[in-house]
């Protein structure tokens, strides 16, 4: 499509969600500002930077053996901002404590400092986009038994609650080098296969080490806490310490974030409903955005009717500014950047759908009780154009319109990721 193609059928766009109230020019200024935080763990399968031979072990598992991983922190970077260029609007990036860089030394992860990613700093600096962190509290052999801040041998837990206060550290120089909050969160893989006795005293040794981990002062301008639950893993498929009502409730009684993850609640539940409830206790949430087919899959985020149920949360209840969205996939049976592009083009057609939607006029008419016409009115807005104002955003942003972008990731993985 040609660019006055674009804009011509972008005028008529314009009318059309006119006549409903909506001012497209405004919704596109208003997603532009709105970032998506793409996980670092997409670019080279969750394998992280910390040995050679990568993790092994531990819960986490991509499939697929496409060509091409990131071997190192260059090349991750270089994926991903190569798959930032492709995205409409300024982003953020999320790392994994796995990805430092160490000068070929042994650093633990209780070692860990601003020093082991200063190099992420000045790449993120220069791309002009935010960082996001995560302590990484899996595939270690201190975490060989399953349990990790929650683990009765106290040398154990001990290590951790370190590593938990050493990636707060962190999170809090990169806020200050930015000069926007980096949300470090908190996801430990702690709990039982099968059948359970003691679900109460793992839980009481987690609320301690959470309390400790979050004991030293940070600035919270510059850091802020999350906390992710999860329903089941590889290996704690009946019993997980960090439920999802534990954390709401110590978030709720800390201050903290609560990360709600799409694939970590039961296959046939969304997270949607649960932001505007959770919200009411909390000032902030932070969003995983993943995909589950059957499990917590974590496969490439789409433009499915659960992704548009939380767009439309979020923007219905008001509360752009207080969710933070992050992905959370890893899929290694494609190409990887392409699965960065698709993920965060999705999250960002998902938010402009919901934008485009004449929001206070189906508010009115569900306090008139006149649901009729808010039934009709929500059926007549799926036909309009959205996909041509999409196409508008990429074109006025300086990406390609359309499936254009493949071609370039196509070109790049000739030219760059063949050759690894």
């Amino acid at each position: 499509m040609s660019n006055s193609s674009v804009e011509q059928s972008y005028s008529l766009a314009r009318q059309r969600y006119a006549e409903l109230g909506v001012n497209t020019d405004s919704v596109l200024q208003l997603l532009e500002g709105i970032p998506i935080s793409m996980q670092c763990w997409q670019g080279d399968d969750v394998g992280g930077f910390e040995s050679v031979g990568g993790l092994s072990g531990g819960g986490i598992m991509a499939t697929g053996n496409y060509p091409g991983r990131a071997r190192n922190p260059e090349e991750l970077r270089a994926d991903a901002a190569r798959a930032m260029s492709l995205i409409p609007g300024k982003h953020r990036f999320s790392l994994h404590a796995i990805y430092l860089e160490h000068g070929g030394k042994k650093i633990e992860r209780n070692q860990l400092g601003p020093e082991h990613f200063q190099g992420w700093m000045d790449w993120a600096a220069e791309l002009g986009i935010g960082l996001d962190f995560n302590p990484t509290f899996f595939s270690h052999p201190m975490a060989a038994d399953g349990f990790t801040l929650a683990s009765r041998d106290e040398g154990i837990r001990r290590f951790w609650v370190e590593h938990g206060i050493a990636c707060r550290k962190i999170g809090e120089a990169f806020g200050r080098r930015q000069k926007t909050p980096c949300v470090t969160n908190v996801w430990i893989p702690d709990g039982m296969k099968d059948l359970t006795i003691d679900r109460k005293g793992p839980r009481e040794l987690l609320q301690k080490s959470l309390d400790e981990l979050f004991a030293a002062p940070i600035d919270r301008s510059c850091n802020l806490d999350a906390v992710e639950s999860k329903l089941f893993g590889i290996g704690s498929e009946t019993y997980v310490v960090g439920s999802h009502e534990f954390y709401l409730g110590y978030a709720v009684e800390n201050k903290k974030l609560l990360c709600l993850d799409a694939g970590h609640f039961h296959p046939t539940e969304t997270i949607a409903d649960k932001i505007s409830s959770v919200l009411l206790f909390l000032e902030e949430i932070l969003l995983h955005v993943s995909r589950g087919v059957r499990w917590d899959s974590d496969h490439v985020v789409i433009l499915n009717d659960d992704l548009r149920a939380i767009a439309e949360e979020i923007v219905r209840g008001g509360f752009l500014d207080r969710v933070h969205i992050g992905l959370d996939f890893f899929d290694a049976s494609i190409n990887r950047v392409a699965a960065w592009v698709i993920g965060v083009r999705a999250m960002l057609k998902a938010l402009l759908s919901a934008l485009l939607e004449p929001t206070a006029k189906l508010r009115e008419l569900e306090v008139q009780g006149d649901f009729t016409s808010r039934l009709v009115l929500l059926e007549e807005i799926k036909t309009l154009p959205f996909g041509v104002v999409w196409d508008y955003y990429c074109h006025s942003r300086n990406v390609p319109v359309g499936l254009k972008w493949l071609e370039q990731v196509k070109e790049y993985e000739r030219q760059v990721l063949t050759r690894r």
